[in-house]
């Protein structure tokens, strides 16, 4: 699965083109996002991702052991974490969106028991107001794409975690578009 491919079907190609008149920092961009990491970990506690949880991986050992320098293969671990989505489902899930899986409550409660998570934080998913919670606040979507491909009238968030890891989410909108007025 090309992280250029992506980028392209879903407007950051096109965004590279209409701010920098040509494809060079995108180009750049797509080789760098080969060796991003795949999770985060926050203060022990915040388990961070693009997608969601894989049944290949009981634990955060799993996720360090991966060989990350590497286009994102169709299947596997590794494309589960940036393409699975939680489900209301109890259990593993075939993922409607063709790649990971969809997993349900017991799911996430399973992997944050066994790493001593607190919460799993994610993005993947396009939320009206920024931020979803699921799982009984044990698993949040955050989405900081505002009025996502233009067209989704969508708020954007990010979360804050303090020094005593409180959580906080900041909303925001869209920045008006160059030439149109505020």
């Amino acid at each position: 699965m090309r992280v250029g491919r992506i980028t392209q079907v879903y407007g950051f190609y096109d965004e590279c083109l209409r701010k920098y008149g040509n494809a060079n920092v995108w180009k750049i961009f797509t080789d760098l996002f080969d060796y991003f990491p795949l999770t985060a970990l926050v203060e022990s506690e915040i388990f961070c991702l693009h997608g969601g949880l894989s049944p290949s991986i009981e634990n955060l050992d799993s996720v360090r052991s991966l060989d990350r320098v590497q286009e994102v293969p169709h299947e596997g671990p590794m494309c589960d974490l940036l393409w699975s989505d939680p489900d209301d489902r109890c259990g593993w899930g075939i993922s409607p969106r063709g790649a990971g899986y969809t997993f349900g409550q017991d799911i996430s409660e399973q992997f944050n028991h066994t790493n001593n998570l607190k919460l799993v934080a994610r993005a993947h998913q396009l939320v009206m107001e920024g931020y979803n919670w699921a799982h009984e606040q044990k698993v949040v979507t955050i989405f900081s794409a505002p009025n996502y491909c233009y067209r989704c009238g969508n708020m954007a968030s990010i979360l804050e975690v303090d020094d005593c890891n409180a959580h906080t989410f900041i909303q925001f909108e869209p920045a008006p578009r160059r030439g149109e007025p505020d």
